[in-house]
C-alpha cells in the first residue's frame, strides 16, 4: 500500500520516517518529496508497505500523531491524476 505522509518537519530524513513506519511492518520504499531547484523538503512524502493490513494499522496509529515537533497527516495515497 502506498501511504501519503504530510505536514512533516522540513528536517525529517527518509531513514527517520522509515523507522517510524517499521514499527508496524515491512517498509519497501520511503520518499520525501523535495524542491527540484533547492533540494529542500516540501514537507510531505510517501511510504510503501508490503502488507495492506499492517499499513492500515500504521495509518490509524500515526495519523495526527506528533513526529519531530509536527502533527503528521497520514492517509492512503490516492493515484496521481492523469494529465
Amino acid at each position: 500500500m502506498n501511504i501519503y505522509v504530510g505536514n512533516l518537519n522540513f528536517r525529517v530524513k527518509e531513514p527517520q520516517l522509515q523507522e517510524a513506519f517499521e514499527a508496524f511492518g515491512e517498509v519497501t520504499l520511503v520518499k520525501i518529496v523535495r524542491n527540484k531547484e533547492t533540494g529542500r523538503s516540501k514537507g510531505f512524502g510517501f511510504v510503501e508497505m508490503s502488507d495492506d493490513e499492517k499499513a492500515t494499522t500504521a495509518i490509524e496509529s500515526l495519523n495526527n500523531s506528533e513526529f519531530e515537533g509536527r502533527r503528521m497527516i497520514v492517509a492512503q495515497a490516492r493515484p496521481k491524476p492523469e494529465k
